[in-house]
């Protein structure tokens, strides 16, 4: 009775197929739907098994006979129907030449098959078992990489080809090789590029399989007219100056990415896309467009967040794009926190050629620790050049600042010529795991402190920090941080110019600018600066990606000379949310030296 419905199903269902545009699927027999379910025992719905498929193959072949193989597929999907003895009879005897044809694509063509059949239908529970030995893998004997028009373009085209001679067939492989290939032919500048001739001859005797890839590279796109789109507010002039691509110059996938990049780094515009006219006959002289969206002229950021080293702060920060209708950018920056309260401002011109901007800047701090208090005043003027991964400023600044503690007060003035170099390869600025970065500063200049005379000195400091993931989910935070002032025993050069440690971003375990030489038990500022850090890190759920737990060794110190140096060190452990707000990062450090634990917090909300 169950079979007569089954049959009926069926033909109720082959009536129905023009009327619908799913369609069959390709591997599968007549009466199985796209999604791989058999349309009678969909409607049927009984619960249980009526009979069971093992696949006895190698590991890295029997997922792909489970997803593909119809009557292991069956055997997934029946749900307990009953199938009649001859349409499982068909599906075994259709069974070894689908096998053969799946093993093909990945470069098994003499494959051993056996097929067992236990038990029978009327008894309730049929097995049955598919034994596949693979036999040897196809490997790429000989391989012929030729371009018909342009022979430069092969050079960066075949080092991008990854199947090389010795290496294994399979289609998936073959298919992603030639993809990598022609998108590689058409980031250098080739963008008409397609393939002539793909071919594969195997030779399933010998296991041998000869490529031929014939690509017909086209002409070298180069730039032409360019045609802003959206622009309202800001100079032409300007964007031509960050899309930095003299008319003539080849259309390069990787300039082009870098030039929209640096717009949308750029401060000035919400969205960027750079659209290149793919028309072959007009190559030489290709048209680009920009399209534009401006950031609005004025903005204003309110912030509210706290954090172990300063306390609870507020933030306002002010944004003027185009100051008195000029190609120049103003920003003031108001910081009020329990231990800092500070004022930069800041106006820069927009990019110029070469891409660099002049700045000048002016600063006002206020610092308070547990043992003094430094107020720290800054005037500098510079030439910054910024790239998507570098960036270069080179300043002179004037520097005063006055510390006072319970017992003294004393004040410090300098004038110097300063280079900051950063360099960043990272693959997320949020949350990296992957790359690094560098941070370089030195300067030379002339300082007078409270009771000496003039004198010269230098400075030096150096920050690097990398990413690399460790597999399993795993991932490694390492820091490297070094300076040192070279002046006179008697110098003392501003605050702002010397160096303390402790705190967040440094010696965690100890209070925020709290490690540094001492005078009468008060905590000054020293001439070198040495900190490490090793952390790893791992996401805690894959439900919560965003959370992460981690653990970590941090040193370092400040002192007036390295011979006086004495690394103070800490163990601890932490959690990192990468929360809808902002990021937040709470650690809890044991200090050795203070032998106390200590938490770190920081979080931030910007409206």
């Amino acid at each position: 009775m169950l079979a007569n419905r089954i049959s009926l199903l069926r033909t109720l269902l082959a009536l129905l197929i023009p009327l619908l545009s799913a369609g069959c699927a390709g591997l599968g027999p007549a009466w199985l739907s796209r999604a791989g379910t058999p349309a009678a025992i969909q409607q049927a719905g009984t619960p249980s098994s009526a009979f069971q498929v093992d696949i006895d193959a190698p590991s890295a072949l029997r997922p792909v006979l489970l997803q593909h193989l119809d009557l292991a597929r069956l055997a997934q999907l029946s749900q307990g129907e009953v199938v009649s003895d001859g349409e499982l009879s068909r599906l075994v005897d259709a069974t070894p030449q689908q096998v053969r044809s799946l093993l093909q694509t990945e470069g098994f063509f003499n494959p051993r098959i056996t097929i067992e059949r236990e038990g029978t239908l009327a008894q309730g529970a049929e097995r049955v078992r598919v034994r596949v030995e693979a036999g040897p893998q196809v490997r790429i004997d000989r391989l012929d990489l030729q371009t018909v028009d342009t022979p430069q373009a092969l050079a960066g085209w075949s080092q991008a080809w990854s199947l090389p001679p010795g290496s294994p067939f399979r289609n998936a492989a073959w298919t992603q090789a030639k993809d990598q290939a022609l998108a590689r032919l058409r980031s250098a500048g080739y963008l008409a590029a397609q393939w002539q001739r793909t071919e594969v001859d195997i030779d399933p005797q010998d296991n041998r399989a000869h490529l031929v890839v014939q690509a017909k590279a086209g002409p070298l796109f180069r730039r032409g007219e360019v045609v802003l789109q959206g622009l309202k507010i800001h100079e032409a002039k300007t964007v031509m100056n960050l899309l930095d691509l003299p008319a003539g110059s080849p259309l390069v996938e990787s300039v082009i990415l870098d030039a929209q990049d640096r717009m949308q780094k750029a401060g000035l515009f919400e969205r960027v896309a750079i659209v290149i006219d793919l028309d072959p006959t007009q190559a030489a002289n290709a048209r680009v467009t920009v399209q534009l969206s401006e950031l609005p002229p004025q903005q204003l950021t309110l912030g509210v967040g706290v954090s172990a080293n300063t306390g609870p702060r507020l933030t306002l920060e002010h944004i003027h794009r185009h100051v008195l209708s000029q190609a120049a950018t103003a920003r003031n920056k108001v910081e009020l926190a329990r231990s800092r309260q500070a004022w930069d401002g800041e106006l820069s011109t927009h990019h110029r050629e070469g891409l660099h901007r002049w700045v000048t800047g002016v600063g006002l701090e206020r610092l308070v620790s547990s043992t003094d208090t430094v107020l720290s005043q800054r005037l500098k003027f510079g030439r910054t050049q910024d790239s998507v991964r570098i960036d270069r400023f080179t300043f002179a600044e004037l520097d005063r600042s006055a510390r006072s503690t319970p017992l003294s007060r004393t004040e410090s003035v300098a004038g110097s010529l300063n280079v900051h170099w950063s360099w960043r390869e990272i693959d997320n600025p949020l949350l990296p795991t992957q790359g690094w970065t560098v941070a370089l500063q030195g300067g030379t200049g002339v300082a007078r402190s409270t009771g000496s005379q003039a004198g010269g000195f230098g400075r030096a400091y150096g920050r690097i920090t990398a990413y690399i993931p460790l597999g399993a989910r795993w991932y490694s935070q390492s820091r490297l941080e070094a300076g040192q002032v070279w002046a006179p025993t008697n110098l003392d050069v501003p605050e702002s110019l010397r160096f303390r440690a402790g705190g967040d971003d440094s010696v965690r375990g100890y209070a925020y600018r709290s490690l540094g030489p001492t005078d009468a038990g008060v905590v000054g500022s020293g001439k070198v600066l040495l900190t490490g850090s090793v952390e790893l890190a791992r996401p805690l759920s894959d439900t919560l990606p965003q959370l992460w737990g981690a653990v970590f060794v941090d040193a370092g110190n400040a002192a007036q000379t390295f011979q006086d140096y004495r690394a103070a060190w800490s163990t601890g452990v932490g959690l990192r949310w990468r929360s809808p707000v902002g990021p937040l990062r709470l650690d809890l450090a044991w200090g050795r030296e203070t032998q106390k634990l200590r938490l770190h917090f920081s979080v931030g909300i910007v409206f």
